[in-house]
Order: C-alpha cells, then structure tokens, then sequence
C-alpha cells in the first residue's frame, strides 16, 4: 500500500441503527475503487468486513472493522461499526480516532433509536457529520418522509448536496447541487439534470450556497455582494460549515446496485478534515495539557483504541496522532510506565493485514504482539511522555453468573475473562463476594450471548450461565446483648471461652467496627482478638439469608477465660455463635442494591414508563423534555430491573434506552422481607442438598 502523507489521510466512522446498510456501502467502496476483486455480501457471509464466525452467522456486524480505501490520492480509513446498540463501545471507539462520521439513515425505516444515539455521540465528539439516506433503490421508499423523519429525530440545520433522481426502483441517480449535474447508475455518469427536476435543483442550491457562505466570512461577504460562489468555494465553505456544526449535509446511495456511491467518496474526501487540520489535547505527566502537532517531525504518540485476541496472538490497533510509529521499535507506554516493542505493523482491512514499513502521523494500523499495552493505553517517547484521553466507555446494563464447566475450564476461566474484557471494554467481571458467583456483566442479552461464545470458542472455556443471585446484605436496626459460653471437653485438653456481646447499629460507611470495654483483664488481650476474628467470620456468614452483615459496631464488654482450657479457637467460637445470636436480638434486616435508572423514551410513552416503575418499587425522582424525547430518572431496587431491557423494549417498541448507576443499599420493606427471606433460605438448602 501507497504511503500517504498526514494531510491525504481521512479517518471516518460510519454509524447507524442496524440494518442501515453500512457494512454493504463499505463492500461496495472497496470494490469501486479495486481494494477488493469481488463485491462482498453481508447476507452470503462473504463480506471483507464481517469476517468473524458470529458476525457470519448473524447476518450483523458486532464489532469494529478498519477498511482502507485509496482513491484519488487520498487514503480514507473507513471504521466500520456495528448498529445494535448494545455494541456501543465499538462506535464509541471508532468515534474517539475519526476525524468526522458519516451517519446512515435507512430510507424505509427512517431514523432508528440506533441511528439517534449514533448523532448524539457523533456530535458530543465534537465531530463533523454527514448524512447519507441508504437503500434508495428498496420498495416503498418516500423521500418526503424519510426527510421527516431526520428532522423531526435528529438535532441540526440540514442542507441538501443532492437531490435523488428517482425513489425505490426507479433510483437512478443524484443531482449533484455544487456541479449542477445529473449522477447517473453504476458507472456514474455525468448529464444533464431532468427537465422536471430543473426547478428544484436551482432551489436546492441556493439553500447550499448560503449554507457555504455562512461557514466563512470572506464567502459570506461575496455572497451578500450578490457575487457568483466558484465550485471550490462552496465546497470550501460546506466544509467549513460541516466543521462548524452549523450544517449537515445530507446524500443519497444505493450501494448493493452501486448507484451514487462515488460521489460519497467524493464527500468524503472534500468535506471531512484531515488529521492535521483537527489536532488533540494530550496531558503532560505534570498535569499540564499541551496541544499535539498532527505531524511527522512531531514528538511521537499514539493511542491503543482496540485490542483484538486470535489464534496468532493479541491484536493493538493503534491511530498515530503526532510523528511516526516505524516496524521493528521501541516505544513507551506512559500509561504502565513500560517500554513496549513494535514488530511488525499493518494495515488492517477486515481481517486482511497488510505489511507497511511505518505509519505516519494520522493514520491507523495495527501491532501484533505489542506486550505490556492494552486499551487506552498512550504510546510516546520516553524522553517526551504524554498520555491521551481514553474512550469513556458507559456502565454495563445486564449481567450473567458464568460457571466452569469442568476443572479443567475452572483454571482457564479468570484468564479468559481478563482476555476478553481487555478486548471490550464495555464487558466487566468480578467475583461477588455476598453470592460467590463469577459475574460478567455487559450492554445487554445479545452482547453477553456473544461473549459467551467467544469464550467457548477463541479461548475454548466450557461455560455455563445463570441470572445472577441479586447480592443483598444484613443488616440490624436496634441494639441487643448476649452471652456466649463455649465449652468443649472430650478427654485431655478442653476448650473454654465466655463473652458478652453487644451489637449496635453502626455507620453505613464502615461494614462492621470491633471494640472492647473489658477492663480488669477478665479477658486476655489475644483472647479478646480471637473474639473479633470470630465475629469477623460471621459478618460473612450473615445471619437471615447468609448474605454479608453491614453497618454493625460489635463491643465485648465482659467474659472469662480458663487458665487451662482457655484456647484462641475456643474464642474465635464464642464470638462468632455470641455474635449471630446477638444479631437475631437485634431486629436484624436484609438491604438490597438501589440504581439509579435513567430512561430516554418518546414522549408519548412517558406515562407507560411511569407506571412500570411503580410496578416495580421504583421512585420516580425527575423529568425532563428534550425535544420529543422523556427523560425519567428513578431510583429501583435492582432486583426489579433484571430483565427491564426486554420489557422496556416492549413498551417503547424499540425506541427506549436507559442506564443505570449504583446508588446505596436500601432495606427491604418489611411486608415483603419475611417472603424473601424464606425463599432465599429455601435455595440456600437446596444448594447445600
């Protein structure tokens, strides 16, 4: 592959609701313009972009793929990004090293829930966007509604760049507003534009030209002269404007049939900044920032925005913001303060890999093998460390409890989870000590399903899965005192240990405090430690359910010891069974998990959103309008909001998001804790049986 200075380069993210079309347009790119020798199919599960096992199955893509595309000197990193929106960290990621996003809108189904969460992220990135109305040539497509249905959706002044010749099967082509010319079928052809389309077309391009006059003040001065704007000053200026977000533009392709697709590239190539035209702020190791210079003679950095593993080893992409990354180096990591070694670089198109020499300032490539580096990372010199800002990534939304299969699969899990969660960074796992299950948690059932079965199939890990047990607590609400007499006498040596105990409500910040008012010393001083780390292994064991105790302050005030059969384990006894006893007397209660949950619906379902939450225990706390949308914030118990993504999908048909963020421990009322407790106390035996 051709080197292509800082200033030919092109980063772009496609982004849209699934189905859109992107991974098609992106097939059809590459052939266009020779990349590839045959047009790849997403339905056939030949296309270039969707090269892995489950993105053939589905038919879908599930993450981000880089394609390359050279054209006209110029040299566009397309980033391919999945539409389901449970696959947000993959747009997020993509977004983060683009210079500018093209946003599909399918032209049947209008704007999606997909495609609005796409132009919010898009724009709080600071990016410029274009629209791009895909599938032209499907049944039943009316541009006068899908026009609609962006501007009722999405936030913005659109401007036409062109003009479909045509709707559904009868799309032949675009006008083009700034040459004024009919593009016509596969080939794109040049002519005439139609007599019936004349009128429209001269309206058209006054809307364009005034766009283009506003993006700078030496056009807008023209215009207002009543001067005739050249082709390359509109283009300047539409340029400027996008840049600006003062408009955007909007297209239209076909691309399965390959019609109006060149002049996309054309789009890409005049409208979207280049590297060098759009620098980054990165943080000196001072804290201080300091603006890097999208160039080659720049101190070098680069930015690790995705790690792949397969069967040769782990896969860093990286995207060069200042000077050069070369093959066969040495860099360093100031994020793990930690020289890192470059072997080879590539290119990546779909899951081709291309040798290239070096990367310049701007573009994107990948390491094989990069060692101590992982996700977000920064790469830089030594001499001259920097790090940039990582993707922010949103709280996971569902959860499953995964368990080994085998033993065998026991050894191989924690490494394997680590693995896949370095790959994506909206996946997290932990171990939860109140249930002792492994828990992976993610963006939803689909994203969970497909981690899942990479698990199984790329680090060939036998798991199986559960809903996870909801981790509640224990908690008292009153003070009680006890005594506890532990005696043990089986022939020789015996064990003896008496305490007196009192529990006490204690701060919710501080799980559980020990403290001794002995005084006289009827209680030695080890002794009265080995009370404590009885007491200890019990606040793990719990008291109601066998969930943690939290929030409980612990005195031993008096006891007494056997000068012979007095032991430390004899004490660690008495002070845990002295403890859960003291617990019982304390009008002991279990605590659940409170998240605050924040919906995004239509309007119109505002009140169905409402209703469930009552449904659910939940707390409506605020409300908010933003354009036709309702936002509703809640605080819920999680218990309630387990399998909320399907239901909320139901209610809105597709178009409600939410997220959610841990709160507090709340208690659970009280008409309803006996029934919970009795039912956690029956799966508790079971599992023991």
């Amino acid at each position: 592959m051709k080197e292509y200075p800082t200033s030919a380069i092109r980063n772009v993210a496609f982004v849209s609701h699934n189905g859109a079309g992107k991974t098609t347009l992106v097939e059809r790119l590459l052939f266009d313009t020779g990349a590839t020798t045959r047009m790849g199919s997403v339905q056939a599960g030949t296309a270039h972009m969707d090269f892995e096992d489950e993105e053939k199955a589905r038919n879908s893509s599930v993450s981000l793929a880089v394609a390359p595309i050279e054209w006209r000197d110029v040299k566009i990193n397309i980033l391919d990004t999945p539409g389901y929106i449970e696959f947000v960290g993959e747009v997020n990621s993509a977004l983060r090293v683009a210079e500018g996003a093209v946003v599909l809108v399918e032209a049947v189904a209008g704007v999606e829930v997909g495609t609005e969460l796409a132009w919010q992220a898009a724009g709080e990135a600071g990016l410029p966007r274009v629209v791009l109305v895909n599938k032209m040539n499907r049944d039943n497509v009316r541009v006068t509604r899908v026009m609609n249905s962006i501007k009722e959706n999405l936030e913005g002044r659109f401007v036409q760049l062109q003009l479909p010749i045509g709707e559904g099967p009868s799309f032949t082509g675009v006008v083009d507003l700034i040459s004024m010319q009919a593009r016509l079928g596969n080939k794109d052809e040049r002519g005439p534009i139609p007599a019936d389309m004349q009128d429209a077309a001269e309206e058209a391009r006054l809307a364009l030209v005034e766009a283009a006059a506003e993006g700078d003040d030496d056009l807008l001065e023209k215009y207002f002269a009543e001067e005739e704007l050249t082709m390359e000053e509109i283009v300047r200026g539409i340029k400027s404007a996008v840049k600006q977000g003062l408009v955007t533009p909007i297209m239209y392709a076909a691309p399965e049939p390959g019609i109006a697709v060149i002049p996309v590239l054309e789009a890409l190539r005049a409208l979207v900044p280049a590297p060098d035209e759009r620098p980054i702020t990165a943080n000196k190791g001072n804290g201080d920032d300091v603006e890097l210079t999208p160039s080659d003679t720049s101190p070098f950095a680069a930015f690790i925005f995705k790690t792949v593993e397969d069967r040769f080893g782990k896969l860093s992409f990286v995207r060069v913001y200042s000077g050069k990354m070369s093959a066969d180096s040495r860099v360093w990591n100031a994020d793990r303060n930690a020289e890192v070694r470059v072997g080879t670089l590539y290119v990546v198109r779909g899951a081709e890999h291309i040798s290239v020499p070096l990367l310049h300032a701007g573009d994107i490539g990948a390491v094989v093998k990069l060692g101590d580096a992982a996700t977000n990372d920064t790469l830089c010199e030594r001499t001259n460390q920097v790090t940039l800002p990582p993707i922010v990534q949103p709280e996971p939304l569902a959860s499953v409890a995964v368990e080994p299969i085998s033993q065998a699969d026991v050894a191989k899990l924690n490494t394997s989870l680590t693995r896949l969660t370095g790959e994506d960074l909206t996946l997290r796992w932990h171990t939860e000590t109140a249930t002792h299950q492994t828990i992976l948690s993610g963006m939803g059932t689909v994203h969970l399903d497909i981690a899942v079965k990479k698990m199984q199939s790329k680090f060939g890990v036998g798991i199986t899965t559960s809903l996870p047990k909801v981790p509640y607590r224990e908690t008292i609400t009153k003070t009680s005192s006890t005594e506890y007499t532990h005696k043990k006498q089986t022939g020789g040596a015996g064990q003896y240990a008496r305490v007196f105990l009192r529990v006490e409500p204690g701060s919710e910040d501080v799980p559980f405090e020990f403290s001794s008012e002995i005084f006289g010393g009827s209680v030695s001083g080890p002794f009265v430690a080995a009370t404590e780390k009885g007491c200890r292994a019990a606040v793990e064991e719990g008291v109601l359910a066998g969930y943690p105790i939290t929030g409980v302050k612990v005195v031993i005030y008096d006891g007494k010891e056997h000068p012979v059969d007095s032991k430390e384990i004899a004490f660690q006894i008495a002070g845990r069974e002295g403890f859960k006893q003291a617990v019982l007397g304390a009008a002991p209660a279990l605590l659940e998990p409170i998240y605050e949950a924040t919906v995004t619906v239509p309007a119109d379902n505002m009140g169905d959103v409402m209703s469930d939450f009552n449904t659910r225990r939940g707390r409506v706390m605020g409300m908010d309008q933003i354009g036709n949308k309702s936002i509703v914030r809640a605080e819920v118990p999680l218990a309630e909001m387990q399998t909320y993504m399907a239901d909320l999908r139901s209610m809105t048909q597709g178009r409600g998001v939410f997220s959610l963020k841990f709160l507090h421990y709340g208690r659970v009322p009280s008409h309803l804790q006996d029934q919970l407790v009795a039912k956690l106390r029956a799966e508790m035996k079971k599992e023991d049986d």
